[in-house]
């Protein structure tokens, strides 16, 4: 699995022209959206083991992939994070192929990993309003995901 994902990233970071819910499935899309949650990880230059079940566990509900599988993508995503010289690569094939309904889902994923160490750190708020942007999310999008998850941490 991991060979198909590292091969077709490689050769066509381009999915199908219109977003549909199929393209999360797609594997470059899979990477691009990984990489995100992974620099939001890193951005507090710790990623705590928290934050690395909660990125494991939202990898797998989100892509439907066994927890090996999972990981894999996670480590991959991980050194295409580490190569890419910004996120524009990763946001613009996101924002393009992500219905708002997946941009919402993405977004909240990233809050509970934000939420996930139970420290919010400022270049975390910093980095996910950025990602936002280039994402393309309708206003207030943003505060609605963080709401429902700390409404979810609090309950």
């Amino acid at each position: 699995m991991l060979d198909a994902i590292r091969s077709f990233f490689t050769e066509n970071m381009t999915a199908p022209e219109e977003p549909t819910d199929e393209d999360q499935g797609h594997p470059s899309i899979q990477v691009a959206a990984c990489a995100l949650l992974l620099e939001l990880a890193y951005a507090d230059n710790e990623f705590a083991e928290s934050e690395r079940r909660h990125l494991e566990a939202a990898i797998r509900r989100h892509f439907d992939l066994s927890p090996e599988t999972a990981r894999e993508l996670i480590d991959f995503a991980d050194q295409e994070r580490q190569r890419a010289v910004d996120l524009f690569q990763f946001t613009s094939l996101v924002a393009q192929h992500y219905t708002p309904a997946q941009k919402m889902v993405l977004l909240e994923t990233m809050w509970g990993l934000v939420y996930a160490d139970g420290d919010v750190a400022r270049h975390e708020q910093y980095l996910i309003k950025k990602v936002s942007k280039l994402l393309d999310v309708q206003p207030g999008f943003l505060a609605e995901a963080r709401r429902k998850v700390e409404d979810r941490t609090k309950g």
